[in-house]
């Protein structure tokens, strides 16, 4: 069974701080990696049930060869269904030739189909505290998919099989955006780097960083795990929400009152800005952002159906559905903030959700253990107030 990685485990040998420190958002860093160390996270045959089980539409599924999209009608048809009206089926005979031909298949959000990608995508939002998802690129021929090009996120390419030929070619416009006032110009010239990356490597490759991957004449397979850092102009934003709660920002601009009334608003207005910006203004917004962050999609039926909540014997595991959830203390209380809720315990709960808050299934036991003083009764409502919050699910 392949172990799950977490950014640690992706970086290595380099110390997850380090990375943090030297790299993340710098400059692109390969982390070469034993062949085959990846391989259970997405092989072939999973691969193959995916594209058998799911109805993916385009744009989510997608072919790519010599830089341009192959129409999705040459190798998909659309079937009726009894309630749902058309949806899409894979051809499998022209959908395999346009695969011979050279042709690059694309699957994107990969980490909601395949529960061990999905682990992935889960340890990863834990530790870079960004939202993750992740794309699948399969290929066989010695075509590029894409042409040069940039993108607006942080990536890790983690090579699954084969060998991919990269090239990269440097940064034109520092830490472009998606809405930006201008876009970074096309470089000119050979790459700085070529290289391939082999079966069992990582790449990371920052925002803005122009590169192009082509096949070598062999089967391929890999993930790139796409996710963006926040940004000042996402701050920005994030304060403007806020303002909305103060009427002297709500209130309408004296347009056609004279100009000492309108210089006294402006002057109202950077006043209040100066107050609202002051201190940890960064930190307040990254704590925001997590507590924002959705929780993950996961039930756990059957038991989350029925007024139990949670199996009757000690022996399952459950999860915080939250990677990015945080806990306050206040006095003789202890709050859980997590996809948008704020929930407030007795203070004796820390423990359990602490042991929560690592990001990975944790036995009923030991988290009934975990408290002293606190008996399992205790313990199994607590999680049950959970499992109704959509916050916590049997692993």
């Amino acid at each position: 069974m392949t172990e799950i990685p977490g950014l640690a485990g992706l970086v290595a040998p380099l110390e997850a701080g380090r990375f943090f420190e030297e790299v993340l958002g710098k400059a692109p860093r390969r982390f070469p990696g034993e062949k085959g160390r990846f391989a259970g996270l997405l092989p072939w045959p999973e691969l193959d049930r995916v594209l058998r089980q799911h109805r993916l539409e385009f744009p989510r599924l997608r072919l790519a060869l010599d830089g341009e999209v192959v129409p999705a009608h040459t190798y998909t048809e659309m079937v009726s269904t009894r309630r749902n009206g058309l949806v899409p089926r894979v051809l499998s005979a022209p959908f395999a030739e346009h695969l011979r031909s050279g042709a690059t298949l694309v699957v994107d959000s990969v980490n909601e189909l395949v529960d061990g990608v999905g682990e992935l995508a889960s340890r990863l939002e834990h530790d870079l505290r960004e939202r993750i998802q992740v794309n699948l690129y399969a290929g066989w021929g010695t075509t590029h998919g894409f042409d040069v090009h940039w993108d607006d996120h942080d990536a890790f390419i983690i090579q699954l099989s084969g060998r991919k030929r990269w090239r990269l070619h440097g940064v034109t416009r520092r830490s472009p955006l998606q809405r930006d006032v201008e876009l970074p110009e096309r470089p000119e010239g050979e790459p700085y780097e070529d290289f391939l990356l082999e079966d069992g490597d990582v790449l990371y490759l920052p925002r803005g960083h122009w590169h192009d991957v082509s096949a070598v004449g062999e089967e391929s397979l890999h993930l790139t795990i796409g996710f963006n850092a926040a940004t000042g102009v996402d701050l920005v934003a994030w304060l403007a929400d806020q303002l909305r709660a103060d009427e002297l920002f709500r209130a309408d601009l004296p347009r056609f009152a004279g100009p000492e009334v309108r210089a006294e608003r402006a002057e109202a207005v950077r006043r209040r800005l100066a107050e609202l910006t002051a201190g940890d203004l960064v930190d307040r917004f990254l704590a925001d952002r997590d507590a924002q962050a959705p929780a993950q999609t996961r039930v756990g039926l059957p038991w989350a159906a029925t007024a139990e909540l949670l199996p009757p014997d000690d022996d399952f595991e459950v999860r915080l559905l939250a990677p990015r959830a945080a806990l306050v203390d206040g006095e003789g209380t202890v709050a859980l903030v997590a996809a948008g809720k704020r929930l407030v315990f007795a203070a004796p709960a820390r423990p359990v959700l602490a042991a929560l808050l690592g990001g990975t299934p944790q036995p009923f036991k030991v988290l009934a253990d975990a408290a002293p003083g606190v008996d399992r009764a205790t313990v199994r409502a607590l999680l049950g107030e959970l499992v109704t919050q959509g916050l916590v699910a049997r692993a």
